[in-house]
């Protein structure tokens, strides 16, 4: 399936390796297929359930602020997003994986709605760590995109420019990113972001 890249939003391809997840779903008339866009929209967006929309899946999101503190409500630019997955979490992190929301971008013709959201790893909020709390490098990147294209709604992730981060601040963690990073590439994140998607189609 072509890329649905309307807001820009996701990153060339360039290093390392991508993974896409995505599905959609037609509807019989514009106004159905509007209805069901803002629908799974407002599910894009709130990341404190997108485990609920994943089912069983691999990992739990929370939404937090700079600080780490937890934060209601959708997602915003500037935000962060602490992730726990299964195994052993980050040294520096306590635990968990981080990444920064760092762009929302919407965009809305007569054919054409799309929301896209791209997150980057990042250090853990308080972590003296120079690299990113994650299992992926900085230059890696997660874009969730949702699309209405005339009856047709599709949503996507994106995950481009990907490689493991093996430059973390501590030997085990250097170890943890590399084994989870391969893990991450081949296996976490095309089944927990398919899992995301089929949950916001249904």
């Amino acid at each position: 399936m072509e890329e649905k890249n309307y807001t820009g939003t996701v990153p060339g391809q360039h290093r390392g390796d991508s993974v896409t997840a995505e599905g959609n779903r037609s509807f019989e008339d514009i106004t159905a297929a509007k209805a069901f866009f803002l629908q799974a929209e407002a599910k894009v967006l709130d990341v404190n359930r997108w485990h609920d929309q994943a089912g069983e899946a691999l990992a739990h999101f929370m939404l937090t602020d700079t600080d780490g503190n937890p934060v209601g409500g959708t997602a915003r630019q500037g935000l962060l997003i602490k992730i726990d997955i299964p195994g052993p979490g980050s040294e520096s992190g306590e635990g968990y994986d981080w990444v920064e929301i760092e762009e929302i971008k919407k965009t809305d013709s007569a054919g054409v709605q799309s929301t896209a959201l791209r997150v980057r790893p990042i250090a853990a909020p308080g972590s003296e760590a120079d690299e990113p709390t994650h299992f992926y490098d900085e230059q890696s990147t997660s874009t969730f995109t949702i699309t209405r294209e005339n009856t047709t709604v599709t949503v996507a992730v994106y995950d481009r420019n990907i490689n493991p981060n093996t430059e973390a601040d501590s030997l085990i963690d250097k170890v943890r990113n590399a084994i989870t990073g391969l893990f991450g590439e081949k296996v976490f994140s095309k089944i927990q972001w398919q899992s995301l998607v089929d949950g916001i189609l249904k």
